[in-house]
C-alpha cells in the first residue's frame, strides 16, 4: 500500500490537481463489528493547504486511509486519519445499539475522473478496503461551501499555505459579544503554542487562522447537570459518558465552518471553565479556554490531533481492550514489546531494564515503563511522565517531540 519515495516524489501536483480541495462527506454506521460506509455529498473548497510535493501519505499513523488513483490506476492521493465512530465501538455502548457518525475527508481537487478508495486498518495492523467512489470533477452535484461564509483573521503568518503547516481556530460557545475575547484568546494559544518543541523550532513554517463564526450561547452541552447550549458546532462534555472528554457528532459542520480558511489542524476553542478536551488524528482538537489547564490541555489535545500521539494514562472505564496485546500498536509512543524494536528500543541504554521499573533511579530514563493506552498491564510508555500522561509534565517527552516533528516536516517541504 505504501510506495517507495522516489515514486512519490514523481507524482506532479499540477497534472493532476487543480486548486481547491473536493471534500466528500459521508456517513459511518455499525456497533462493535459492523462498519457500513455511506455516502452524503461532495462540496469544493477554496484552499488546498497540504503540501504539493508530498502528496502520499507515507507516516502510516491513523486508523483510517484515503487514496485517489486516476482511471489507469496510478496512485496520486493518500492521506491518514482516525475518527470518533473508531472510537466508539471499543465503548460499551457498541455492544448494545447501532450508531451513525458523520466523517468527511477532503482530497486536492481533480482534474479529471478518480476513483476515491477507503481503508480501516484492523487491529493486525493491516488496512483493508471498506468503500470505493468514482467521482467526476465536472459532476454539478459538486457543492461551493457558499451557506457557511464567516470572516477569517490572520492570527500568524510565516509562508505560503502549501510550505506550511496551518492551524485554524474556531470559536465555540463565543457569542458575537466576544467577538474580542476570541482574537485574544487566538493570540494567547499563539503565544503558548511557541513556547512548547518542535513547534517552536518550526515557527517559520506554520501559519494559525481565526474564523469568525459565533455561537447563541456561552459554553457547551452539560448532559448530565442538563445543560443544553445553542452552539454552532453542538460540542458536548461527557461523550462516550466521560465527564471530561468534550467533542462534537457534528463533523459537517465543523469542516463547513472550517472551510473558510486553510487548514491542517482543525482547533475548536471552547468558551468554558469546566475541564475538558479531545482531539483526533487529521479531524480535529478541542480544549477549554477559562480553565486553569488551559494551556496544558491545548498542547495535550495536539499530540493527539497532530501526531496522532495515544494517551499514556489509564482508563479501563470508557474503553474496553483498547489495543490488542498480540500486536505492536501503529502509534509512536506506546508498544506492546511485541515488536519494540519498531518503536524507541535504539534509544534505550544497555543497561536500563526492559520493562523498566517505576522507580526514582529511572525517573527521567528513556525504558518501557508498563501502564498506558488506557490499559494498567500489557503497554508500555518511554518515560515515566510526559505531557502525554499527566499535565503536571511540563512537555513532550523526546519520543513525542520526534513524532510531532516528522508530521510538521511532512507538511512543510
Amino acid at each position: 500500500m505504501f510506495l517507495s519515495s522516489s515514486l512519490i516524489s514523481q507524482i506532479n501536483y499540477d497534472d493532476y490537481f487543480s486548486n481547491g480541495s473536493l471534500r466528500i462527506d459521508y456517513y459511518r454506521t455499525g456497533n462493535f463489528e459492523k462498519d457500513i460506509y455511506s455516502l452524503k455529498e461532495y462540496f469544493r473548497e477554496k484552499y488546498f493547504s497540504g503540501s504539493k510535493t508530498n502528496l502520499i501519505d507515507d507516516l502510516n499513523y491513523g486508523y483510517n486511509r484515503v487514496e485517489v488513483y486516476d482511471l489507469s490506476d496510478n496512485l496520486i492521493f493518500a492521506k491518514n486519519y482516525s475518527s470518533l465512530f473508531l472510537e466508539w465501538q471499543k465503548t460499551d455502548e457498541a455492544k448494545l445499539t447501532t450508531k451513525t457518525f458523520e466523517e468527511s475527508i477532503s482530497i486536492p481537487y481533480p482534474k479529471q475522473k478518480v476513483i476515491v478508495k477507503f481503508f480501516v486498518r484492523n487491529s493486525k495492523n493491516e488496512f483493508l478496503e471498506k468503500f470505493e467512489l468514482s467521482i467526476d470533477p465536472k459532476n454539478y452535484f459538486i457543492q461551493p461551501v457558499s451557506n457557511h461564509k464567516y470572516e477569517i483573521d490572520t492570527i500568524y503568518y510565516s509562508a505560503p499555505i502549501n510550505n506550511a503547516y496551518d492551524f485554524v481556530f474556531i470559536p465555540e460557545g463565543y457569542t458575537k459579544n466576544d467577538s474580542l475575547l476570541f482574537i485574544e484568546d487566538c493570540k494567547k494559544y499563539t503565544e503558548y503554542l511557541f513556547k512548547y518543541e518542535p513547534y517552536a523550532s518550526l515557527k517559520n513554517n506554520i501559519n494559525v487562522w481565526g474564523i469568525n463564526s459565533f455561537s447563541k450561547d456561552n459554553g457547551a452541552d452539560i448532559p448530565a447537570d442538563s445543560v443544553w447550549k445553542n452552539t454552532i458546532l453542538n460540542s458536548t462534555f461527557y461523550t462516550f459518558d466521560s465527564e471530561r472528554y468534550l467533542m462534537t457528532y457534528n463533523y459537517h459542520q465543523v469542516k463547513n465552518v472550517a472551510s473558510n480558511a486553510p487548514y491542517d489542524q482543525i482547533v475548536i476553542l471552547i468558551n468554558s471553565n469546566k475541564y475538558g478536551g479531545g482531539a483526533i488524528y487529521n479531524f480535529y482538537s478541542t480544549f477549554i479556554t477559562r480553565n486553569h489547564s488551559d494551556e496544558k490541555v491545548f498542547i495535550h489535545e495536539l499530540g493527539h490531533g497532530v501526531a496522532a500521539l495515544a494517551d499514556e494514562y489509564v482508563d479501563t472505564q470508557t474503553y474496553n481492550d483498547y489495543y490488542d496485546l498480540n500486536y505492536e500498536p501503529w502509534e509512536e509512543n506506546i508498544t506492546t514489546l511485541v515488536e519494540f524494536e519498531s518503536k524507541w528500543r535504539n534509544q534505550v541504554s544497555v543497561n536500563t531494564p526492559i520493562p523498566t521499573p517505576t522507580t526514582k533511579k529511572y525517573l527521567d530514563t528513556i525504558g518501557a515503563f508498563e501502564g498506558a493506552g488506557y490499559a494498567a498491564k500489557g503497554i508500555y510508555r518511554p518515560y515515566q511522565n510526559c505531557l502525554m500522561r499527566t499535565l503536571a509534565n511540563q512537555v513532550y517527552c523526546s519520543v513525542c517531540e520526534s513524532a510531532v516533528k516528522k508530521v510538521l516536516n511532512f507538511y512543510i517541504h
